[in-house]
Formats: C-alpha cells, sequence, structure tokens
C-alpha cells in the first residue's frame, strides 16, 4: 500500500512569534507558489511543522493558504484543570493546529514521561481530533545490550493500549533511536530500516486488520538531515521524518522535503 510521506519538523524550544512566522515566510519562499516544493509525477508529500506553545497562533496565521499544517508538541490528557504549564487538546484545537507530538524522547527523559502518560496523552489527541505523532525509540545502553526490540515493543504495545484500528487512522509513528538525536551520530539506512519493519510486523500482530500496519505511516527521526534524507527515505517502511535541528533552517528543511517528493 502506498503511504504518503510526512515531513515534521520540530522545533523545539526555538523561535517566538516573531521569528516563527519569519521561518515560515522563508519556508515558503523556499517551496514557492502553491509550496511546489514536489517535482512534476512525484507524489506531494506532507509537511508539518510544530513550534512551541506560545508561537503556534503566529505560525498557524502565517501558514493559512500554504500547503504548510501545524502541529503543537505536547497535550494533556485532561480537558480542563489544575495542571500548571499543560495545554489541553481544546485549547490546541482553538489555536487551529491539526497534529501533536507525543512521547518525544526529550519529554521522556527530562520530564517523567512514561508509557501509560502517552497513552493517556493519545486518547485525548484522537479525542479532540487531532493526528498524534507518538515517539517511540532506544537509549544508546539499550541498543548495545541488544534490547532494542524489546524497548520499541514495549513502548508500542504501551501507547496503543485501548486503541482501536479505527483510531489508528489518525496515529503516525516516529522510530526515534534516543542515540542518534542531537548527537551527531545516525542509525545507517538498514539499522532504521530493520527496526521500521519490526515496528510494522508488531502492528499485524496487535491489530486484526492487515489494513493498520499497511496504512500505518513510521517516520524516522534520529537526525535525518538534508544530506541523508535520500538514503532513509528510499526504505521500503520509512514514510517520512521527524526532523529536529534542521528543521529550523528553510533550505536544508526544503532539501528533506524536495528528497520525500522523490522517494
Amino acid at each position: 500500500m502506498a503511504r504518503q510521506i510526512l515531513i515534521a519538523g520540530n522545533w523545539k524550544m526555538n523561535k517566538g512569534a516573531a521569528d516563527g512566522a519569519q521561518l515560515i515566510k522563508d519556508l515558503k519562499a523556499q517551496f514557492g507558489s502553491g509550496c511546489s516544493c514536489c517535482c512534476s509525477g512525484a507524489k506531494k508529500p506532507e509537511v508539518l511543522v510544530c513550534p512551541t506553545f506560545t508561537t503556534l497562533s503566529a505560525v498557524v496565521a502565517e501558514a493559512q493558504g500554504s500547503c504548510l499544517l501545524v502541529g503543537a508538541q505536547n497535550i494533556h490528557w485532561a480537558d480542563q484543570g489544575a495542571f500548571t504549564g499543560e495545554i489541553s487538546g481544546a485549547m490546541l484545537k482553538e489555536c487551529g493546529v491539526t497534529h501533536v507530538i507525543i512521547g518525544h524522547s526529550e519529554r521522556r527523559q527530562y520530564f517523567g514521561e512514561t508509557d501509560a502518560t502517552v497513552n493517556q496523552r493519545l486518547k485525548a489527541a484522537l479525542k479532540n481530533g487531532l493526528t498524534a505523532v507518538v515517539c517511540v525509540g532506544e537509549t544508546l545502553a539499550e541498543r548495545e545490550a541488544g534490547t532494542t526490540n524489546v524497548v520499541v515493543e514495549r513502548q508500542v504495545r504501551g501507547a496503543l493500549a485501548d486503541i482501536s484500528a479505527d483510531d489508528m487512522k489518525k496515529v503516525v509513528i516516529a522510530y526515534e533511536p534516543v542515540w542518534a538525536i542531537g548527537t551527531g551520530k545516525v542509525a545507517s539506512d538498514e539499522q532504521a530500516q530493520e527496526v521500521h519493519a519490526f515496528i510494522r510486523g508488531l502492528l499485524k500482530v496487535m491489530f486484526s486488520c492487515p489494513c493498520v500496519a499497511d496504512s500505518t505511516r513510521i517516520l524516522y527521526g534520529g537526525s535525518m538531515n538534508a544530506a541523508n534524507a535520500a538514503g532513509l527515505l528510499a526504505q521500503p517502511d520509512i514514510d517520512g521524518g521527524l526532523i529536529g535541528g534542521a528543521s529550523l533552517k528553510p533550505a536544508d528543511f526544503a532539501t528533506i522535503v524536495k528528497a520525500a517528493a522523490q522517494a
């Protein structure tokens, strides 16, 4: 089954409202009129940017009328309440976003995110009609110990607990090897493909409907950049990228999107 490639930029804690709006202007200039970043005859990828919360409204406004989708970097599982520093699905919808990143390794490492809370956040995203980009991946110690598949399976099963096949239409999985984020290291094309294929095989086991595994997009989130994007995106089970630092550089991000159009 052909799956539309998704290139998602995670801006992390970078860019205020003015700088974020300018980055969108710069991206639109890179893509050209109508975001014609795709070559004639190539399948057009989806392009998503995920700014910090205070920048969302400015970016949504600047992105209107373009091919750019806008998502958030986190969501709380409650609709409202005494949860200082959190943001609800309804608030995100009011901002105009369509997607949300859930369970990023930095959330797990620094802010106590667990498989259980990822699952709660995912349910809140689905309840509010948002498409969720659910992150999974192993640390360097886990890879060196040979437990990559064990860790990834635990995270996938935990994140998708009680999620139906129909729910999966609005779920994207991002495999992000933690050891390859911000370290300058990157998984080889073959290493990335191996884990992506494992995740797709796991989805076949978890859901009785084979269409779930065939249709679910699995992104690579381990330091994809302008130089390595084409090789990674050529792999049969890699359906796009969750891009960090390169998403803040308009020319680099545009190069990745153009590579996706040719994959």
